[in-house]
């Protein structure tokens, strides 16, 4: 049984469950809703969760946990020879997967049958030509072990699908029966389902946190990897970045230094150009607009926010870089190229600005009215007021609007990729090309890769560098929002 034949499967016995559950309570209480402890709505609820949520969780356990199984036994049938040879075994095991992908689908599609599965043989069979009919490509032939290990892995899936199968249906349909059983006028159906719905909402708040943990642990041992190949002192202090992969011949040089500064460079230009224009904006639509101008200005700043960014970035590349370079960079003597750091930066501003007028223009509206009557009684002016009244109180919010679109301006790459280029170096000259991090991160993680050279490990590196920069911008505005908050505590 397939995985969405499973959710079929659960759906069903949800709706099911619930009908059931309300049915056996007013049967026990007589057909009077009076005599029940509980709605009825919370009896078939209870029937319905019982019956989905147990099986669902070991479904999603399952489904996380079988590819890790299934490698490990996998791996113990990869001959040492052929993982020396290959040079890494998840090199290996990614042949391996798409052997068996394959195999599948000429499965599925008819070309093979169950019995020339257990029989096909490299000796036998052109696997290559056989595969190529079903798109995978490979650049050589398939070592007979791959083509043992992709077939026993195709065992083990289909095995490990069957008990999936009846461990889920087995704790559904206990769930349904247990719940069943349980059901009477007397049982205290809306406590249980109230704790589970509980439970539920615990479990959502915490995937966020669980999926950063995870993301951070990620990048943390690839990065550990990395540093046991290259030296930490090099990366972080470095101000050289040329990284050598095989071919090109000499040691690669991975300094951070060039990046991170032409990251800081091209984010604060965006952030010059975002956050006045944003932020004036934002007090003219809240303070001074009136409602036909607001209902007009508001969702056209917006519209920029939903630009895709490659669009960004070629407006950058065939308008505001020659621009830029035709009537500033050329007649100052300051460069000859169009794509700069002034490039990136302005139109990454433009990008930045709804962020910035959007939030702060919410924010501003939320700040209560009678501290704005309260300043005007006074005899303030509306430009005082919006000064020295609205504007502090709702700094914490304009702040959390700012650090977004830093954050925004620091992770951003197809601007910068046709912007601003792609060389890395140290340079005051805002219409020099330079790059950023995260557009090596692509470039170090694009094309063959092999996740064992540091020229490849260095993009988690780099990855774990910008989150502890994000991190320390959140830092930065907790402190400066505490200060303030003060003033009205």
């Amino acid at each position: 049984m397939t995985v969405p034949s499973l959710f079929l499967v659960l759906a069903a016995m949800f709706i099911a469950g619930f009908f059931l559950g309300r049915a056996r309570a007013m049967k026990s209480g007589g057909g009077d809703i009076r005599r029940l402890h509980s709605l009825p709505f919370y009896y078939g609820a209870n029937v319905s969760l019982t019956a989905v949520i147990p099986a669902l969780g070991a479904l999603i356990a399952w489904l996380l946990m079988q590819p890790l199984w299934i490698e490990a036994q996998v791996s113990e049938l990869l001959p040492p020879e052929l993982v020396e040879k290959a040079g890494a075994e998840s090199l290996v095991m990614t042949d391996i997967w798409r052997v068996a992908g394959g195999l599948v689908a000429a499965k599925e599609a008819g070309a093979l049958s169950q019995s020339e599965l257990a029989t096909l043989s490299t000796e036998t069979t052109d696997i290559r030509a056989l595969l190529g009919q079903f798109g995978v490509a490979l650049a050589a032939d398939v070592d007979p072990a791959v083509l043992e290990a992709a077939k026993a892995s195709i065992d083990l899936s289909r095995a490990a699908a069957t008990w999936m199968a009846a461990v889920v249906l087995t704790l559904s349909v206990g769930g349904l029966g247990f719940a069943l059983w349980r059901t009477d006028k007397d049982y205290r159906a809306r406590n249980v389902v109230e704790f589970g719905v509980l439970f539920l909402l615990l479990v959502a708040a915490s995937i966020a946190i669980l999926t950063t943990v995870g993301i951070v642990l990620s990048m943390l041992f690839e990065t550990r990897n990395f540093f046991s190949q290259y030296p930490w002192q090099e990366f972080f202090f470095g101000t050289t970045w040329d990284p050598s992969f095989s071919g090109r011949g000499g040691a690669s040089k991975l300094g951070i230094l060039p990046l991170l500064w032409g990251t800081l460079y091209i984010s604060l230009i965006a952030l010059l150009v975002a956050v006045p224009i944003g932020l004036f904006s934002a007090i003219y639509l809240s303070e001074y607009a009136g409602k036909r101008m607001r209902s007009l200005a508001k969702p056209a700043i917006e519209i920029l926010a939903g630009i895709p960014t490659i669009v960004y970035g070629l407006f950058a590349l065939i308008t505001v870089g020659p621009l830029l370079r035709d009537y500033f960079a050329s007649p100052m003597g300051l460069g000859e190229s169009s794509s700069s750091v002034m490039t990136a930066g302005l139109v990454m501003g433009i990008m930045l600005i709804p962020f910035v007028s959007s939030l702060s223009d919410d924010i501003i509206n939320a700040v209560p009215q009678t501290l704005r009557d309260g300043s005007l009684g006074l005899g303030a002016t509306r430009s005082e007021t919006i000064r020295q009244v609205v504007l502090p109180a709702a700094l914490p919010g304009i702040v959390g609007a700012i650090l977004l679109a830093a954050s925004r301006a620091i992770g951003e790459t197809m601007i910068v990729v046709l912007g601003a280029g792609a060389a890395a170096k140290l340079d005051l000259n805002p219409f020099e090309a330079m790059t950023t991090v995260t557009v090596k991160i692509v470039s170090q993680l694009t094309g063959d890769t092999d996740f064992s050279s540091p020229e490849t490990l260095v993009a988690f590196a780099l990855g774990l560098t910008l989150f502890v920069i994000t991190l320390g911008l959140n830092i930065l505005a907790l402190v400066i929002v505490r200060r303030y908050r003060e003033q009205y505590e």
